[in-house]
Formats: structure tokens, C-alpha cells, sequence
């Protein structure tokens, strides 16, 4: 009976028809065109932070890349990471038509993501001790510190912000939340202009004004969901029911995070490790640069894949394996595109990109150097960023786990440790190393979605709706 319930006509028979082809990139990129805007302006409220704060000296913009840093390695990136497992819950649940449980996951997503901020707290409040511990300058660690601290009211923020944008997503109602994050953005450039320059804050000024504009954020989510047409039929009211299930999203979510934050944490290692390198000034100011400007050209990819997310996961729930595999088909394709766009735009920003963040003519043309070394990692993290979105949706998160694992820590790591210390090529070495893992994650997660069964991912779908379902009925 359950193998009837399987589609399996689709479109993935001529998956080779341009026709098809065409209407299924049409579909991702209805839903991955605004998620890009969306997901650039909320990485402009941490870079524009980092810009203002830059200009007001060497230190100050090493201490603000610093803490930025580990406050990424150490909270948002978790934060993500464990939200995204909403990607898999959400989408299917929402491709079954099982509405009520959208909401359920939700709540469950953020009473977890909320617990895992009070240790997260405690670490950015003792920052300072930290990064004096692993070697770096003394100054710079006092100054990020405050930094920190300042931002612990945004992480809480930002632990609601993340699964009601899952929530979102995985309906494709991404236009509200670019509507959201660019006002927020707008709002944020004026806030932190007037609290670094025109109070006595200066620099901490920065990270209060990152941490109002993520709660206003939530503020304009939370509305639109409250009193939106468009949400009628997934939200719902807290219950007792969101907090059984509180293990079946770890199951989920650790996944998730794992698979999410060993990959960032391998890029942010590269600007504490830059710490300690000759002039850690310098070297730590150009690689913050360097990653700031990746993870900005990253928005275009990483949204392309929460859009191919999305697809996939929709399609799974709704037992058609054939349009899942047409979805992931396409994003590949998507991906190599893509990778030659953002390639040509990084390029074109070679000469000015230093000036965005510093006055310093030695930091500016350090970056100019370092840029096309910078561009073949931008063309492995289009592929990769898109493949990891297919596996988020058809909840292979614990083999993309494996994949960033070997990738970056078996790889790349070492061959920056390598290359930037033993064979003295400094940043550009650490930076050439962590390039060898993202384009081994490329050719690995590429053998891994041509393998996916897909069939086999239906029924896993179908099992994690029925098991909600009954959890529904019986409360």
C-alpha cells in the first residue's frame, strides 16, 4: 500500500527536457531570488558594523573581526545550524499537507535554540580570558570582549529569528522577510552611525546596535505571522504538544548543526589562527576582510540551496521521488552557473574591495593579493553551497556532517597549518589550505546527491509525518 502512495512519474523521466528544466529553475529561483536580498541584508548588518567600526582604527577593526569571529563559531553559526533542521521537518510536513505541525516544530525550535544561548552567554562574557589563553594580543582580546558582551541580547534575538524565518521558508513566503530584514538593515545603519560616532560608545556602539536590530526583526516577524492570511493555516498556538517532541528534532537539528558549523568554524579558525602569525594586526585584519567579502558572494548560493531545500523537502512530502530528484537535478546546474557569476563579480571588486573596510594602504593592498586565491574557494563554495541545501531537504544532514568533516578538518586544516606556518606563505598559505577542503566538499557532495536514493528518502518522510501526526492525535 505505502508503495502506491509513491509517485513515480515526474519530470525526472526527461529530466533532459529544457522545457522542464526551465520551469523547475523557474520554481527555485522564485523562491531563491528575494532569499538572497533577504540573507544579503542581514549579513550587511554584521558587515556594516565591522565597516563603520574599521575606520576608527587597526585595533578597533581587529578586535570587532575577532569577536566576530568567535561569536560565529561559538553561537550564530549553532544557532543556524540547528534551525536549519526545520528544513527538513517543515518542507515535508508542508509537501504532506500536515499544516498543524508546522508551527509544533517551530516552537520546539525555538524553546531549544533559547536553552543553548545560556551557555553561549557565558562564553562570550569571558572572551577576553579565551583568546589570551590561545595566544592572542592582549589589547585586541580586552577589546573584543566588550565587544561580545554587547551582543549577548542579540543572540537571544537571533535564537527566535532563525526557525520563524525556517517557519517561512518552508511555505515560500520569503518576500515578508526581505521585506523584514532590508527595513531592519536601513534601520541599522543609522543606529549604528549615530552610537559609534556621535556617542561616547564608539566601538561597543556597533554591537548595541546589532543587537536592537535583531529584535526588531523579531518584532516585524512575529507580526507578519500573528496577522497574515498567508499563515492562517500553519500557525498555531503553544501547546504541550511542542515540548514532547523536543528529542525528535535533535534528531534532526544536531545533525544539521554539525554539518553547518564544520564548515564555518574551518574559515573562522583561519582568523584565529592569523592571530598568531607576524603582524596579527595585519593578518588577522586582511583574512576578516577576506571571509567577510566570501560569506557576502555566499548569500547567492546558500539561498539557492535553502530554495532547492525547500524543493526537495516539499516533493518528498508529498511522496513524488521523481520530482526531488528533477529539483536536486536542476540546483546542480544551478550551482555551476552560478559559481561563474559570483567568480566574475569578485574580480571585477579586485581594486576597491580593501577600501570598503580600511584606509590602510598596506591592508588594502594585502587584499588585493589575496583575491584571486579568494575566487577559486568562491567557486567551490557556489557548488557546495547549493548541494548542501538538497541534502538539508532530503535529511541527509548526518552524511554532509561526515562530508565537512573529512573535507576541512582531514584536508584542509592541516594543509593551511602547513602552508601558512611550516612553509611560511602566511595568510595567503592558511587561506590557500581551507580552498583544498571546500573543493574536496564540492566533488564529495556531488557523488553524494548522484547516489541519494530517493525512494527510500520518501518513505523516511513519510514515516517523520505519520510519527507527528500521531503525536497530534493523541493529545
Amino acid at each position: 500500500m505505502e508503495e502506491q502512495l509513491i509517485q513515480r512519474d515526474g519530470p525526472s523521466r526527461r529530466w533532459w527536457c529544457c522545457g522542464e528544466a526551465t520551469e523547475e529553475a523557474r520554481r527555485i529561483a522564485y523562491v531563491a531570488a528575494p532569499m538572497v536580498g533577504l540573507l544579503m541584508s542581514q549579513f550587511l548588518v554584521q558587515v556594516s558594523s565591522t565597516m563603520v567600526v574599521g575606520h576608527l582604527g587597526e585595533l578597533n577593526l581587529a578586535a570587532a573581526a575577532i569577536a566576530f569571529s568567535l561569536a560565529n563559531v561559538s553561537g550564530f553559526s549553532v544557532l543556524v545550524g540547528m534551525a536549519s533542521g526545520l528544513e527538513t521537518l517543515c518542507g515535508q510536513a508542508y509537501g504532506a499537507k500536515q499544516y498543524h505541525s508546522l508551527g509544533v516544530y517551530t516552537y520546539r525550535a525555538i524553546f531549544s535554540l533559547l536553552m543553548v544561548c545560556l551557555p553561549i552567554s557565558l562564553v562570550w562574557a569571558s572572551m577576553g580570558k579565551l583568546l589570551q589563553i590561545v595566544g592572542q594580543d592582549p589589547a585586541i582580546s580586552q577589546e573584543a570582549e566588550r565587544y561580545a558582551i554587547w551582543m549577548i541580547p542579540g543572540l537571544f534575538a537571533y535564537a527566535i529569528t532563525q526557525p520563524l524565518m525556517k517557519f517561512l521558508q518552508s511555505q515560500s513566503l520569503i518576500f515578508p522577510m526581505l521585506l523584514s530584514s532590508v527595513s531592519t538593515l536601513c534601520l541599522h545603519v543609522l543606529f549604528c552611525w549615530l552610537l559609534v560616532y556621535k556617542s561616547s560608545l564608539y566601538n561597543v556602539g556597533a554591537a548595541v546596535s546589532l543587537s536592537i536590530s535583531y529584535w526588531l526583526n523579531v518584532l516585524i516577524l512575529i507580526l507578519y505571522i500573528r496577522y497574515s492570511d498567508s499563515c492562517r493555516l500553519t500557525r498555531s498556538p503553544i501547546t504541550k504538544e511542542a515540548f514532547k517532541g523536543i528529542y525528535e528534532f535533535l534528531r534532526v537539528a544536531v545533525p544539521s548543526t554539525l554539518m553547518m558549523c564544520l564548515e564555518w568554524w574551518s574559515y573562522e579558525l583561519l582568523i584565529l589562527l592569523s592571530g598568531l602569525l607576524p603582524y596579527p594586526k595585519l593578518e588577522t585584519s586582511v583574512l576578516s576582510i577576506c571571509l567577510n567579502s566570501v560569506a557576502l558572494l555566499y548569500s547567492i548560493p546558500y539561498w539557492l540551496g535553502c530554495a532547492a531545500s525547500t524543493r526537495v523537502s516539499n516533493e518528498l512530502g508529498a511522496s513524488n521521488p521523481n520530482g526531488a530528484k528533477f529539483a536536486a537535478l536542476v540546483s546542480m546546474l544551478l550551482a555551476v552557473l552560478e559559481a561563474a557569476l559570483v567568480l566574475a563579480t569578485l574580480l571585477a571588486l579586485r581594486r576597491v574591495l580593501g577600501y570598503a573596510y580600511s584606509n590602510e594602504k598596506e591592508v588594502v593592498n594585502y587584499v588585493y593579493e589575496m583575491v584571486p586565491v579568494v575566487c577559486l574557494t568562491v567557486v567551490s563554495d557556489s557548488i557546495s553551497g547549493i548541494l548542501s541545501g538538497v541534502a538539508r531537504g532530503s535529511g541527509c544532514q548526518h552524511l554532509g556532517a561526515y562530508v565537512n568533516l573529512g573535507a576541512f578538518y582531514l584536508v584542509g586544516i592541516p594543509v593551511s597549518i602547513l602552508l601558512g606556518f611550516a612553509l611560511h606563505l602566511r595568510g595567503k598559505g592558511l587561506w590557500v589550505g581551507i580552498m583544498c577542503g571546500s573543493i574536496t566538499q564540492s566533488i564529495l557532495l556531488a557523488v553524494l546527491t548522484s547516489f541519494t536514493n530517493w525512494e527510500h528518502q520518501v518513505k523516511l518522510a513519510r514515516e517523520r509525518v505519520l510519527h507527528e501526526d500521531y503525536l497530534y492525535i493523541m493529545n
